[in-house]
């Protein structure tokens, strides 16, 4: 009996090994831009308006509520779309929280995603820091994703989203 038990806990063990789900991934990055906060956070807060500095996107639109439950949308140079909704928005502190609303994978390989930002001083009177961090789930979350919607893929396309997006804000404010 003892060995049917162990062999049974074994069996368990690697049945849990192999069927596992996705875990959570992240991504981070931050700029330092050479502006004042006030200019930065005026670029950066209306959440509808992304599309205006962010190379990657062809629009957005929203219903301009920059408060929770506001809603917007993103269209990519693929003319995919994927709708994100704010969780938090603080003017005071210059920042705000958004998630997926609405996925699609072709549009951008991830699940669900939840995205915060946060713009402050910088070292010098005329500059600040814009940080971007995410933590998010690939787009397929089966056992076996393709190539494209796996841990690795969602993670490089959040690392280069938020790269592009800070680089683009950073050309539109120092020009």
């Amino acid at each position: 009996m003892r060995h049917i038990i162990i062999s049974f806990g074994l069996l368990l063990i690697s049945w849990q090994a192999q069927a596992h789900g996705p875990t959570p991934q992240k991504a981070k990055e931050s700029v330092t831009i050479q502006a004042p906060l006030a200019k930065v956070w005026t670029e950066l807060k209306n959440f509808d308006d992304i599309a205006n500095w962010h190379p990657d996107l062809k629009k957005s639109a929203g219903d301009g509520k920059n408060q929770s439950g506001g809603l917007r949308t993103l269209t990519f140079q693929n003319d995919e779309t994927i709708t994100e909704e704010l969780d938090y928005y603080n003017e005071a502190d210059h920042e705000y929280s958004y998630r997926l609303k609405t996925e699609n994978s072709k549009a951008f390989p991830t699940s669900s995603h939840t995205v915060d930002v946060k713009v402050a001083a910088g070292e010098t009177a005329d500059s600040s820091m814009v940080t971007i961090k995410s933590r998010f789930y690939r787009g397929d979350t089966g056992n076996t994703p393709p190539d494209n919607l796996n841990d690795e893929a969602a993670v490089k396309a959040m690392t280069n989203f938020f790269k592009n997006g800070l680089n683009g804000l950073k050309a539109k404010l120092e020009k």
